[in-house]
């Protein structure tokens, strides 16, 4: 089954959009996270992906305290991404109300304690973030490029027990130009187990509609796609989502 995830990123407590990670490109698009939250929630969104812009561009969770009044406000299950790199970030993540958690620089930087969180909370809360350019994985916020090449990260961390995979293409991210088929496909061919979160370029339903076809009956989760913030329009767009998901399987299998 397909899920909508729409994600809040958040700079300066504010629901922030940028372009292929682009800092200096960010545009506001609502000053309150909680009442987007919210208007998901009313829509028929059950999952929100929510990321720390802020976070990932340092050393440690900075927007907690929205984190706590969405988790405070709805009942959506959250997952929380940016700026988790000790063992502090990750207590006060799920303190704060997330469910799950994303670690992706720290993966990257410290896999020793990254496996460690694994170990004790298990692949159901962990998950691992896997943004990337031309095939590397990024850190400290998209702004640093690393050695690790996308799919032996992909498969050691498999190896280790990781069963959930955030991936963003981030040539794609903010563009809504489309997502990465190519890409999420190739991921989807080598680890076909995967529970994998294709993040990045969704703009409308034709997109998801072409991802789904391009895959041969294997339905990723998507998401990020570029909902609209709130009205009825949200509530338009998921059912049509879905409706046309329904009729797009029919026809795949």
């Amino acid at each position: 089954m397909i899920e909508i995830i729409p994600a809040i990123d958040i700079i300066d407590g504010k629901c922030v959009r940028l372009s292929q990670g682009d800092y200096d490109s960010k545009k506001v698009y609502n000053e309150n996270p909680v009442e987007v939250a919210k208007e998901f929630e009313a829509n028929g969104v059950r999952r929100l992906h929510v990321v720390d812009l802020d976070g990932a561009a340092s050393h440690h969770v900075v927007n907690y305290r929205v984190l706590e009044r969405i988790a405070a406000h709805t009942s959506l299950i959250i997952d929380f991404g940016g700026g988790v790199k000790s063992d502090e970030d990750l207590k006060i993540a799920f303190e704060s109300g997330a469910q799950m958690v994303t670690g992706g620089s720290i993966a990257v930087k410290d896999p020793e304690l990254f496996c460690h969180w694994l170990e004790i909370y298990g692949s159901e809360k962990i998950i691992l973030g896997a943004d990337v350019k031309d095939h590397k994985i990024a850190v400290n916020g998209w702004k640093d490029e690393s050695a690790c090449e996308l799919f032996p990260f992909l498969e050691n961390y498999i190896d280790k027990g990781i069963r959930k995979v955030i991936c963003t293409d981030i040539s794609c991210d903010g563009m809504l130009s489309g997502p990465s088929i190519d890409l999420y496909k190739e991921m989807l061919a080598k680890f076909p187990d995967l529970y994998l979160m294709a993040s990045g370029g969704v703009s409308k339903v034709d997109d998801i509609v072409a991802f789904l076809h391009s895959l041969n009956g294997e339905v990723p989760k998507i998401e990020k796609p570029a909902l609209p913030p709130s009205g009825p329009e949200t509530r338009k767009y998921i059912e049509e989502v879905y409706l046309r998901f329904c009729v797009s399987r029919s026809s795949l299998f």
